[in-house]
């Protein structure tokens, strides 16, 4: 099983995209789900299963500092 990153990206001009990267193959995509595609897409059956985590960075609405 493959560990996969998704991490956000910005260009010169500040389009965020996302880039999708698991050991040595890598995708770019507008969003998340378009970069993860790709990203499946080159990887096979038995380097991806269907465990997906999604992380947010960001806090909730319920913590305080």
């Amino acid at each position: 099983m493959a560990t996969v990153a998704i991490v956000p990206i910005s260009n010169a001009s500040g389009e965020k995209s996302y880039r999708a990267i698991a050991s040595d193959k890598q995708s770019v995509g507008k969003t998340a789900g378009q970069a993860l595609d790709a990203l499946t897409a080159q990887l096979g059956e038995t380097e991806f299963s269907t465990l997906l985590v999604i992380q947010s960075f960001r806090p909730d609405p319920f913590f305080q500092c």
